[in-house]
């Protein structure tokens, strides 16, 4: 059966150049839609255009297939990167965890109370700690533990996992664990990583400590998409909370995780909403 909308949201990157505004609008107005929102952006060092757009149906619902066929011959025209969505499908996510639960519990919780527009299919986690609150949520736990030897095949687990349950995105919400090249290869723009710093300082183990030891006065957290390169990956939102010579290392720690929980919903939110384009190694995000 084909896939009927009456919102859709349509998000471009081109080579900048005049009439492209005008081009997108008058196809969809042609074919009975109303702009109800609109973004875009210019980045003058590598002329390119960005734009995200939100459009209603004035005429009913809409076959998707025949609007993206119709849409096909402006894309090709200006030789766009481009994606239609239908705005009222949830995005299904796949969320991958640890031994730390600060980001799944405020993953689940906004999930569940609908103040993130996704559909969460299930968790899988290393670890068997954080079955008790996935379960809680009516969710399945998949326990996967990770040795040198198994790597490769409880990577394709999450894989047949994923593709079973068609999603989307995989979240690592704390998952510590490194994914292989390939891995990241299939995933490339659908996995989003929290990093426990604000990039690129204090890498490695006990950042909490590093960042005491140098008596710094922000600590943060980095979302970020998951590349090959460890920690590289586009970055999608960054945020920061004050400190003082005062905060002990385990206070710093509970501070951090607290920004970790924040940042990375965010970035969930944007990417489900469509409102991320990539920009080379960097990301344009249409958040307001």
């Amino acid at each position: 059966m084909a896939s009927q909308i009456e919102e859709l949201i349509l998000k471009f990157s081109c080579d900048d150049q005049p009439g492209i505004v005008a081009a997108v609008a008058n196809l969809f107005s042609l074919q009975g839609f109303n702009i109800r929102e609109a973004s875009q952006f210019e980045d003058v060092t590598t002329q390119r255009f960005f734009m995200r757009t939100v459009m209603e149906s004035v005429e009913g619902p809409k076959d998707l297939a025949a609007l993206k066929g119709a849409f096909h011959s402006v894309a090709e025209r200006y030789q766009m990167t481009w994606e239609i969505h239908d705005k009222s499908k949830k995005m299904k996510v796949l969320i991958a965890v640890s031994q730390w639960g600060h980001c799944l519990n405020n993953l689940l919780n906004s999930w569940k109370n609908g103040t993130l527009p996704v559909d969460i299919v299930g968790v899988v986690s290393n670890h068997e700690v954080m079955r008790g609150i996935t379960e809680w949520y009516d969710l399945p736990y998949y326990y996967l533990p990770i040795t040198a030897d198994n790597k490769a095949e409880q990577e394709a687990k999450i894989l047949m996992i994923k593709e079973k349950n068609d999603v989307e995105l995989l979240v690592l919400a704390r998952y510590m664990q490194i994914l292989s090249d390939d891995m990241c290869k299939h995933l490339q723009g659908r996995a989003i990583n929290i990093h426990h710093s604000f990039l690129p300082g204090f890498k490695g183990a006990k950042p909490y400590h590093q960042a005491y030891e140098r008596g710094v006065k922000l600590i943060g957290a980095t979302a970020h998409y998951v590349t090959s390169e460890l920690d590289e990956g586009p970055i999608i939102e960054q945020s920061v909370e004050r400190v003082t010579h005062a905060n002990s290392p385990d206070e710093l720690v509970e501070i951090g995780r607290d920004i970790e929980a924040v940042t990375l919903q965010r970035a969930v939110r944007w990417h489900a909403e469509h409102r991320i384009l990539l920009n080379g190694q960097k990301t344009v995000v249409f958040n307001r």
